[in-house]
């Protein structure tokens, strides 16, 4: 537990999907208190509903990303955010993007993944705008919420290189509510240090397998250390949600590692 922030990760309540075969997948929902110094006191209690790596397709069962949606509606988030990866090559279907993720309820925004850039990063950007789902690229946008503008800064892929995060902060001010969506976790080092904003990413399957010790230092080798879950990075906050698919050809088994929805809530921290 960070010390910082005084993170509470409670304890994941499962969820169940539906396959169309008619066998079933599970996902856990998880619940993750964030305290950040900079947020507004409008927005203490404010909650936000994170999806990523869906990708659509051969990589997940409809029927899983169907009961995410249902289940994040059914928690009725003030926002929703989507990280990334939501097809796996050209291959897959691009018309089901919408037709998927057009029953988000809440007001819905978006950065894509390293596998929507090597796909089609335009399909994939239309499919999510005729979902009604903002798709943010270097940029940020300023959202109403409980009457006082929330920035969500979406910074492009990283692994692909096609950030810049001083274009995604260019315009948004310290010491206000802020929180950053990107794909990849390492895209977390990038950022303006200091500033108390969250960010949100997915990319890393939570490890896929997860095996202790083992996993993590995998992922440190490739230079990658923030894998799943909640961390601080040089004076800001990340949480790495697990996803709800698999990559294409990846057809082994999750270990320790369940796909995941995430529902943060935002928590303003009085000045150390």
């Amino acid at each position: 537990m960070l010390s910082v922030m005084s993170a509470a990760v409670l304890a994941p309540a499962a969820a169940r999907a539906e396959r169309r075969q008619g066998r079933r997948e599970s996902f856990e929902v998880t619940r993750v208190e964030v305290f950040l110094e900079s947020l507004d006191p409008a927005h203490d209690g404010v909650t936000l509903g994170q999806l990523s790596d869906l990708h659509i397709g051969s990589g997940v069962p409809d029927g899983r990303i169907i009961a995410a949606v249902n289940a994040l509606n059914d928690e009725k988030p003030d926002l929703a955010v989507l990280t990334g990866d939501f097809v796996t090559s050209r291959f897959d279907p691009y018309e089901r993007v919408p037709q998927l993720l057009e029953r988000i309820a809440p007001q819905a925004w978006a950065v894509l993944g390293n596998h929507d850039h090597w796909s089609d990063a335009k399909a994939v950007s239309l499919g999510l705008g005729r979902a009604d789902i903002g798709v943010l690229q270097n940029q940020h946008t300023k959202v109403m919420v409980r009457g006082v503008e929330l920035s969500l800064i979406g910074i492009d892929d990283s692994t692909t290189k096609n950030d810049d995060v001083a274009a995604a902060f260019a315009g948004t001010r310290k010491n206000t509510s802020r929180v950053v969506l990107t794909h990849t976790p390492a895209c977390a080092s990038k950022l303006p240090a200091w500033e108390d904003v969250l960010c949100l990413s997915g990319h890393t399957h939570g490890g896929q397998w997860d095996v202790p010790r083992l996993t993590e230092g995998v992922f440190r080798r490739a230079g990658q250390p923030w894998y799943r879950g909640h961390y601080g990075v040089r004076g800001n906050q990340l949480y790495v949600n697990r996803g709800l698919g698999f990559g294409r050809g990846t057809r082994l088994p999750r270990l320790n590692s369940e796909p995941e929805v995430t529902l943060i809530t935002l928590r303003r921290a009085e000045p150390r």
